[in-house]
């Protein structure tokens, strides 16, 4: 049984092609249960506050419930649910989840395949993050899922399928210059603190050219992958009003990019494209925006 094929099927909820990593997220926290308590059964009342932070600071901009992908998994044979009346869960709602003493595990055929085969979990792992995340926000997600994926023995090297020249492309397009902040640096001659950044994600079909790239330096990458950042179609910088920063530095580096107009590539070469654009403004900024 290819588990990786097993896991690349699973059925997502859609609504016009929005972004829902609510299964990932799911499968990736029970991850890192295994890795650290093996398949013990995961109460939802013991799960729900992580599993929320982590539908929040890595779900869709919307608000969604816990609850969801704890049900929902079970129809992809890869998670069962039982309460204390018996197997099979009692739906996605909190309170009957809550009240029924529901617990998660993963399918006895895959807990089974984790413990014979090394790597697999990591394996699995590295396929999520890559299908459903941007590549900035893979450290800062596996911490907060309880995953190691970088001390393990098992964890392997994630695969190399983007176009190396890439990067190469932007920072060149870009002058070797933050679009957003005009930051520039090198240390002996080579370009540090410097990102290529996709508009629209990789994993969502962005491609590696010049015109779903931005040059940014690390921290407005980071910014803008977790949706505190984004641009509008005049390719003017936003700021979410849901970010909070009270510091003379958070005002500088953050709040005051809001209506800044973003660098422009050199002449010649091709600008942000208006769908990468609208893409990144649905699935991952943060609405409002600043005013």
């Amino acid at each position: 049984m290819d588990w990786i094929e097993r896991i690349a099927e699973i059925r997502r909820w859609t609504r016009g092609g929005e972004r829902a990593p609510h299964k990932p997220l799911l499968l990736l926290y029970a991850l890192g249960r295994f890795q650290r308590d093996g398949n013990r059964p995961i109460p939802f009342s013991a799960a729900e506050a992580e599993l929320k932070q982590l539908l929040k600071e890595y779900g869709p901009p919307r608000e969604t419930s816990p609850g969801y992908p704890f049900h929902h998994l079970t129809t992809d044979g890869l998670w069962l649910v039982d309460t204390r009346h018996g197997p099979g869960s009692p739906g996605p709602g909190l309170r009957g989840l809550r009240d029924s003493g529901a617990a998660g595990r993963l399918h006895p055929d895959l807990a089974r395949a984790l413990a014979e085969e090394p790597g697999l979990l990591a394996r699995i792992a590295r396929h999520l993050l890559d299908a459903h995340f941007a590549p900035s926000l893979h450290p800062d997600l596996c911490l907060l899922a309880g995953l190691d994926l970088e001390t393990s023995a098992q964890a392997p090297k994630p695969a190399v399928r983007r176009d190396p020249a890439f990067r190469a492309r932007v920072l060149m397009a870009y002058e070797y210059c933050c679009a957003f902040c005009s930051y520039e640096g090198w240390l002996d001659g080579t370009v540090v603190g410097l990102d290529a950044a996709h508009v629209r994600w990789w994993a969502f079909d962005g491609p590696d050219d010049v015109a779903n790239g931005l040059c940014l330096c690390a921290i407005h990458h980071k910014l803008f992958d977790k949706g505190v950042l984004g641009l509008t179609a005049e390719r003017t910088i936003t700021v979410s009003a849901r970010y909070a920063g009270r510091s003379q530095s958070s005002r500088d580096l953050v709040l005051s990019l809001a209506g800044r107009p973003a660098r422009e590539p050199q002449a010649g070469l091709s600008r942000v494209e208006q769908d990468h654009i609208a893409w990144h403004s649905h699935q991952v900024f943060r609405p409002p925006a600043r005013t």
